[in-house]
């Protein structure tokens, strides 16, 4: 039987090929769709699942943060050929020293400081109640014009708990989200190797194994060297504030240098915190105000030569990343988890951002405008659909 003549098929194979293509992107563009109102949904919600289930979902994420962090130290103690159990617990015991080191230079003086504190929180008020008799007469235009508006100034107080109710309450939780850290931790950087061996070899392809390799890899490295660094260039800031606090004079340098060092792992908001600190003690151990903001102006000097030139010029652009996601990360992560959730952020920002780096970053913006949420995937799509359509021709 005569198959028809050629011309014919070649004028069908084009309205095969359109069809195929278009069901394609389609079915992709659905499947993107979700994929955005699942991340959505995931986003809002996992704020309240992981700050419920804190003490599960901290410790867990702490432990997979530190073991980024300590498992190139275990991967070098391994080479040097100290066993892989003992590698990983002198890795967990380095950073447990440190940690203990840094807390005993910033509480021990800080504690003797607290007894302190109500003759500051004195010598402030007097401070600013010279500077209001000063400005008197603004004082005065705020009472007429309360008269004016009719306004009054009643409130209720009422009577919360006490700082070492607080305490008692919230050392338990502390304790136990903190022992099992450090053990998931240990357990981690112990079983490092073999989790690569599995995620390298349990794979379909090759491929698929090489890039597994290269996604560890990268985020392991990039972690791990962003901490090191940028705790190396604290330690620097440090110094400089415990020889600018002892040249002004100030009472307990070491802890002064140490609080700035742990603040200035926060950024934006630490050195913030860090100069709001500063003023605070100035004001309550100087006889003016003006002297009182001179370690703060100090020490904002320092912070704004640090974040502008140096730190920039030594992380470089691999490390480079938004400030809008920094603080995004900030504001999220403190909401779930305090004061460690802070810590933390900016470690998960980096982990994702290399993770999305070699997976591929989603085209959001793009998105809303009818582009392909993963261009990589549209196109290696839109290539096996032409391919199956010739194979059909």
């Amino acid at each position: 039987m005569d198959a028809g003549p050629p011309q014919a098929v070649e004028a069908a194979s084009p309205a095969l090929e359109e069809p195929a293509a278009t069901t394609a992107s389609q079915e992709l563009r659905l499947m993107s769709a979700l994929v955005v109102l699942l991340g959505l949904g995931l986003f809002f919600a996992l704020p309240f699942v992981l700050s419920i289930g804190s003490v599960v979902f901290l410790p867990l994420v702490s432990a997979i943060v530190l073991t980024i962090i300590l498992s190139p130290l275990a991967d070098r103690l391994a080479e040097f050929g100290v066993p892989n159990v003992f590698a990983s617990l002198f890795a967990l015991l380095a950073f447990f020293a440190i940690l203990i080191l840094a807390l005993t230079l910033i509480l021990q003086p800080a504690i003797a400081l607290v007894e302190r504190l109500p003759a500051l929180i004195d010598t402030v008020s007097l401070r600013f109640y010279e500077l209001r008799e000063q400005f008197f007469w603004i004082a005065q235009l705020n009472e007429k014009l309360g008269e004016v508006m009719g306004t009054t100034s009643e409130g209720v107080v009422v009577e919360g708990p006490t700082l070492l109710e607080e305490l008692a309450f919230a050392t338990p939780s502390v304790l136990i989200e903190t022992l099992l850290a450090f053990l998931m931790t240990f357990f981690m950087i112990e079983a490092r190797t073999r989790l690569r061996q599995r995620l390298l070899f349990d794979r379909s392809s090759l491929g698929s194994s090489v890039k597994a390799a290269r996604v560890m890899r990268e985020v392991q490295d990039r972690v791990a060297a962003y901490i090191f660094t940028v705790t190396c260039i604290n330690a620097g800031v440090g110094v400089v504030v415990t020889l600018g606090a002892w040249l002004l004079g100030v009472d307990a340098p070491i802890m002064w240098g140490g609080l700035a060092m742990l603040l200035n792992f926060l950024p934006y908001i630490g050195p913030l915190a860090m100069v709001l600190i500063l003023s605070f003690f100035g004001i309550g151990t100087s006889e003016t105000i003006l002297l009182g903001l001179l370690p703060a102006a100090a020490y904002l000097g320092l912070h704004t030569i640090e974040a502008n030139v140096v730190t920039p010029s030594i992380l470089g652009a691999r490390f480079t990343m938004s400030p809008v996601m920094i603080l995004i990360a900030l504001s999220y992560f403190s909401w779930i988890w305090g004061f460690v959730g802070a810590l933390l952020s900016v470690p998960i920002l980096l982990t994702l951002t290399a993770f999305f780096d070699h997976v591929g970053r989603p085209n959001l913006i793009g998105f809303v405008f009818g582009e392909s949420l993963f261009p990589a995937t549209a196109r290696a799509m839109q290539i096996e659909a032409e391919q199956t359509t010739g194979q059909a021709a």
